[in-house]
């Protein structure tokens, strides 16, 4: 199987290129060949890619797909409230099918705005990677962990079970983390245990990190440090690849530990920006050589699973918090969302550029809008001005996903009625 996008605005991501007008043959899962001539053949599935402009899937660093259905359930509250009175009671009631019907909702929304991999934490893990597999998305998979109350070690056994049954399936399109839940729910000990396992296994970890002032405050009281001074003295930046998500609220000392680490930083701006929690110092952080990258959260915070929405929200609130309309320009912002993310999935050796070798993970977005026209500047527009609803076509791992915004491994109708009954029922009451 071969395809060949013909004479689109090809924006590869790479060091020093600009966008230019060409060719991309993808044979199998991979980039064969760009060029700003390819001579089709016979077999090629020819993809006309004029007004359209071919850049890297984006990569969503940072998400929990199942909490789509809790959309738009519990806006306007206070983080505590948003997540004790509304969050917790619901999803304590969603069963394993819930959260395959929740995933592939939020795997079809990612789809059709080009996103094409996601890190995705949360539970009933082998209904996510059944979803994975069926609808063709990329994602690296974490159990969430919570060590607050003694379950007789079966949150482990589950993360161990998700490593070890699903780590490089579906083609090599799932990968998986260990996924400590945070410094607040996780005192130290089973905090290193994780750690000391992620180490031997060679397995990323996945963690939320300093996401509210309450937290904080919570970690200040209970162990005398900052949440980044906790995680530092369990070890977590010693040898493992970690994701940290959120880090709002760093001081600069923090940021000063995390600049030798592997890994880096996922930036949820719109989730923050609703739930009131403030501004990660995202300039400071780059400033150190720290890798960050973008993702959305759940939907159930964020309503959003548009990456074109959270590169949107990331420039706005560092021109807005500096005052200075030059920090975190276009091109940044675009790195951040593919080559940053796809670091942070620790997957940059595959996807995040356009390159022959490479993953065949493409999307092409419409140029030919009102609001996209004229074309002064492309980067500049796929930051400012694109929304997930202008990609045309969704390819990844050589497959097209979407064509035409036309979901060609999804039946939409069923997934809508599934997620509409179910939720009746998950939110009844609460």
């Amino acid at each position: 199987m071969s395809i060949l996008i013909r004479q689109a605005t090809i924006l590869t991501m790479q060091d020093g290129q600009s966008p230019f007008t060409g060719d991309i043959r993808i044979v199998g899962n991979r980039i064969a060949e760009i060029a700003s001539h390819i001579a089709p053949e016979p077999e090629d599935d020819v993809i006309n890619g004029q007004n359209k402009l071919a850049m890297p899937g984006l990569v969503n660093a940072h998400q929990h797909s199942p909490m789509s259905l809790l959309r738009g359930f519990s806006d306007d509250l206070k983080l505590m409230d948003w997540l004790e009175r509304k969050m917790l009671p619901a999803e304590a009631r969603m069963t394993p099918e819930d959260i395959y019907w929740g995933s592939k909702l939020a795997i079809a929304e990612m789809i059709r705005s080009g996103t094409t991999a996601f890190a995705d934490m949360y539970i009933h893990m082998n209904e996510i990677a059944e979803a994975v597999t069926e609808t063709g998305i990329r994602a690296s998979l974490t159990r969430g962990m919570v060590f607050m109350e003694d379950d007789g070690g079966r949150r482990l056994q589950e993360a161990v079970d998700l490593v070890q049954g699903w780590s490089g399936k579906a083609n090599g399109r799932i990968t998986t983390m260990y996924g400590p839940h945070s410094p607040y729910t996780c005192p130290m000990e089973p905090l290193r245990e994780v750690i000391t396992m992620a180490v031997q296994d060679d397995i990323p970890l996945h963690i939320h990190l300093a996401e509210t002032k309450e937290e904080v405050e919570k970690i200040r009281n209970r162990y005398h440090m900052t949440p980044t001074e906790y995680l530092e003295e369990a070890g977590m930046f010693e040898r493992a690849h970690v994701l940290l998500a959120h880090a709002v609220h760093l001081n600069s000392s923090d940021i000063s530990r995390l600049k030798q680490m592997n890994g880096g930083i996922a930036h949820n701006p719109v989730s923050n920006l609703k739930l009131g929690c403030g501004i990660a110092p995202v300039e400071a952080m780059m400033a150190e050589g720290i890798t960050v990258g973008i993702g959305t959260d759940g939907a159930g915070s964020a309503t959003t699973l548009d990456m074109f929405e959270e590169m949107k929200a990331a420039c706005w609130l560092q021109k807005l918090d500096y005052e200075d309309p030059t920090r975190l320009p276009a091109r940044k912002v675009l790195h951040m969302a593919t080559r940053g993310s796809a670091e942070l999935l620790d997957i940059q050796d595959d996807v995040g550029i356009l390159a022959a070798g490479y993953k065949a993970d493409v999307i092409l977005v419409d140029l030919a809008k009102p609001h996209l026209q004229p074309i002064h500047d492309v980067e500049a527009l796929l930051a400012y001005g694109v929304n997930g609803s202008d990609v045309h076509t969704t390819i990844v791992d050589g497959q097209i996903l979407m064509r035409d915004r036309t979901l060609l491994t999804m039946n939409e109708e069923e997934i809508y009625r599934e997620v509409n009954a179910r939720t009746k029922r998950i939110v009844k009451g609460i």
